[in-house]
């Protein structure tokens, strides 16, 4: 959706009705009530307040905020909040779920976590009640529960398709050997695969200082004799990605002459745009223009700076709104919520698959001289590149 920075609080979601034209259709396993804008829709968030962790409650906070931050964006839509507590436990997310609907909710926002995200789905599956998740793992995608987090296969189909059409067709893959590395390989695999490109080599290396060294410097000669264009790294700035990149360098693998591709964001934090070996690498994220703005009124109006994930609760409330909007039978059904024009938030636009995993519109982003550019703008419909 793409909106005028002049634009007021209240007219930040005016757009929605015009990017979100559904054409709506009745979803015969799970019919969800009726809904419109005459009505008020009650929403259920549920957060993982209550569970002793103070991460957990800044978490829960967050969403909180940024969540009532969309409703007063809404135009012309009555929406009922309501903050229910999950501990971040399974059991509890599922108690959560079903006093929710219970007492009236006709949608789910949340939980964070993806065992919660399943258990509280289970919870109402028959009681025509979806779960927009704010997990990206899109293992708990399915039946009643959708991911609004950014998930790997997303970002990996992005960046392939992005590198193709640069010439970087021939992509090795470069992951840690850990159960996120080796879900991540899995994701740049099948996106090399779909995406018109090919797999040069796959490479593991162990997940600890002593077996990064040990690995990378026979990696680097198998990249070189692979005749790799580029190489596709699921290490994260936090993890193995500074030693890595450097090893790699220093071994012969020159990142201005072999693309470097990051399939976790290269920006956070900051201090890793000054690392040698990530200079001319590309990443994937968010409209950053949408998402600096966000950041900004959430600061205005609650005296500090979001977390990364409070954005996915401004989304949910946006496609929410959308659809209530448009209203009819089963306005919050499943064929509702995967309408191919998608919807739009903070984060820029987005829409829901078939299998409920999340696409969402993604800039791709390159570090030169520790500063970050833009090299290809995120799309503001589902109609343009990358799509």
């Amino acid at each position: 959706m793409p909106f005028d920075p002049k634009l007021s609080r209240r007219g930040l979601l005016r757009g929605l009705a015009g990017l979100s034209a559904l054409a709506l259709a009745a979803c015969g396993q799970m019919p969800a009530p009726t809904a419109g804008p005459s009505q008020t829709v009650k929403v259920a968030l549920l957060v993982p307040s209550g569970s002793g962790q103070p991460s957990d409650e800044l978490l829960a906070t967050n969403l909180e905020n940024a969540a009532k931050l969309a409703i007063s964006d809404l135009d012309g839509v009555k929406v009922e909040l309501a903050v229910y507590p999950t501990k971040g436990a399974p059991d509890s997310a599922a108690a959560a779920a079903q006093q929710a609907a219970n007492e009236g909710a006709r949608i789910i926002l949340g939980p964070v976590y993806a065992a919660d995200a399943d258990a509280a789905g289970k919870a109402v599956s028959g009681r025509g009640i979806n779960v927009l998740s704010f997990s990206n793992n899109a293992a708990v995608a399915g039946n009643n529960v959708f991911v609004l987090g950014q998930t790997f296969a997303d970002t990996a189909s992005r960046l392939v398709q992005y590198a193709v059409a640069q010439g970087k067709s021939s992509i090795a893959i470069l992951h840690d050997e850990t159960p996120a590395g080796r879900i991540g390989e899995a994701a740049i695999n099948t996106a090399i695969q779909s995406g018109g490109a090919s797999v040069a080599l796959v490479a593991g290396y162990p997940f600890s200082q002593q077996g990064v060294v040990k690995t990378i410097p026979d990696v680097a000669a198998q990249v070189k004799a692979s005749g790799a264009q580029a190489v596709f790294f699921t290490a994260t700035t936090a993890g193995a990605l500074p030693l890595v990149t450097q090893l790699l360098s220093e071994n012969g693998v020159d990142p201005a002459v072999t693309q470097f591709i990051g399939l976790t964001r290269w920006d956070i934090p900051p201090t890793t745009l000054a690392l040698p070996g990530v200079q001319h690498g590309w990443f994937a994220l968010p409209d950053p223009t949408l998402t600096s703005q966000f950041s900004a009124r959430y600061q205005a109006a609650y005296g500090s700076a979001p977390v990364a994930i409070a954005g996915l609760a401004y989304d949910g409330i946006a496609a929410i709104g959308a659809l209530v909007k448009q209203g009819g039978v089963n306005a919050l059904g499943a064929a509702a919520l995967t309408q191919p024009q998608g919807f739009v938030g903070v984060n820029g636009i987005f829409r829901f698959r078939s299998d409920h995993t999340v696409q969402r519109g993604l800039a791709i982003a390159q570090i030169n001289n520790n500063q970050v550019s833009v090299i290809d703008p995120a799309p503001r419909s589902f109609g343009g590149a990358g799509f």
